[in-house]
């Protein structure tokens, strides 16, 4: 959580807040740009030491629930590989979405969960992007 502020108190009884500064890590398989942009948004305002704004949090609640529908939380995550191949493949950066293993499918209903969340959140998506360069990376 690139949000939280956690407390750790050391054996000392000394205590130290710290940030987590990494990445969002689902983030990187899909809507790359937006995560790229909202990793170092968050980076920066953690290393500034600023509050948080509010609208950072309903960012995260978004992105929650976009990544619930994608990666497949309703049934365990058993759609997980296919919801990732099922965004792609909308941006045409896939021809379907196909797994080694033949049984891993979209679970019923995860279709219409992701087209739910890209049409609730197209901020969250890099849509825009990935059909403006989508020829020249095909060529």
């Amino acid at each position: 959580d690139l949000l939280t502020e956690y407390r750790i108190v050391a054996a000392d009884g000394s205590e130290k807040r710290v940030r987590i500064v990494g990445g969002l890590l689902g983030q990187w398989c899909l809507w790359t740009r937006k995560a790229v942009e909202m990793q170092a948004a968050l980076r920066e305002l953690s290393l500034s030491g600023r509050d948080i704004q509010s609208s950072w949090l309903t960012l995260a609640q978004e992105l929650t629930d976009a990544n619930a529908a994608i990666f497949d939380a309703t049934n365990g995550f058993s759609g997980c590989i296919p919801g990732i191949h099922e965004v792609l493949r909308r941006q045409g950066l896939l021809a379907g979405t196909w797994c080694l293993n033949p049984n891993e499918t979209l679970s019923p209903g995860q279709a219409e969960e992701i087209t739910r969340v890209c049409e609730a959140y197209p901020h969250l998506t890099d849509d825009d992007f990935i059909r403006v360069h989508l020829g020249e990376w095909l060529s």
